[in-house]
């Protein structure tokens, strides 16, 4: 169970945010400029909240009375950017094994396979980035933050630099990733349509402020693909 209670003023703009996640894919969502990108941000710990706590189950990860504050390489968090963000030196399977062995993994062979599999990228591991599409790009940036053994995994609209049918492409093994990697994610989109696909559970946000948590039937009332 993630739980998530913070506060971040970041100029005039205010984050106030509540709310708790459990397993499967629980959406962030709401129109650009709504606070997501900040908010998962600060469960990685790449940006400081002011004030509040956040728990990962039995561990806290951040808490501003208790001066808690764990470096982002120690909460074992995946994190997916927009970009994917490959090395463009290193081959898909160097790219890969980048993540196990920053994380201080031991290599495991079993896992690797499975991930592969699970990603459909066994074709692609000798080619470099510049050799993949947009799509097999997120995949193997996917395929590289769970070889870190995450306990918890968040994408950030990782389907915003793709067309039509590269996520097309790409949304079938997000859904495989929902449903198979027992790891629970945490998606940020202000796209409805990806979200009915993927989520279990939505958290709107609007203006720095959680307005509506519920199941996906959140997103047939407040249509943020007019936001796009």
């Amino acid at each position: 169970m993630l739980s998530v209670e913070v506060e971040k003023q970041l100029g005039t703009f205010k984050l106030t945010v509540r709310f708790q996640a459990a397993g499967g894919a629980t959406a962030l969502f709401g129109p650009s400029g709504a606070g997501k990108t900040s908010v998962i941000n600060m469960i990685a710990g790449l940006l400081r909240p002011d004030c509040g706590r956040i728990a990962l189950d039995d561990t806290v990860l951040f808490d501003a009375s208790a001066g808690i504050d764990v470096p982002p390489h120690r909460r074992r968090l995946g994190y997916v950017f927009q970009d994917g963000r490959l090395f463009p030196h290193l081959s898909v399977r160097q790219n890969l094994d980048y993540g196990r062995r920053m994380s201080g993994c031991p290599r495991d062979a079993a896992a690797l396979d499975r991930i592969i599999a699970l990603l459909d990228i066994s074709h692609l591991l000798e080619r470099r980035p510049r050799m993949l599409s947009g799509g097999e790009r997120q995949r193997v940036a996917v395929g590289r933050a769970l070889l870190m053994r995450p306990r918890l995994l968040l994408l950030d609209e990782p389907l915003a630099a793709l067309d039509a049918a590269r996520k097309r492409e790409i949304l079938p093994y997000l859904v495989r990733l929902r449903d198979e990697a027992g790891v629970p994610i945490v998606y940020v989109s202000h796209i409805a349509a990806e979200l009915r696909a993927i989520a279990n559970r939505v958290v709107f946000l609007n203006s720095g402020r959680v307005v509506a948590s519920d199941g996906i039937d959140l997103l047939a009332q407040n249509d943020a693909d007019a936001f796009a």
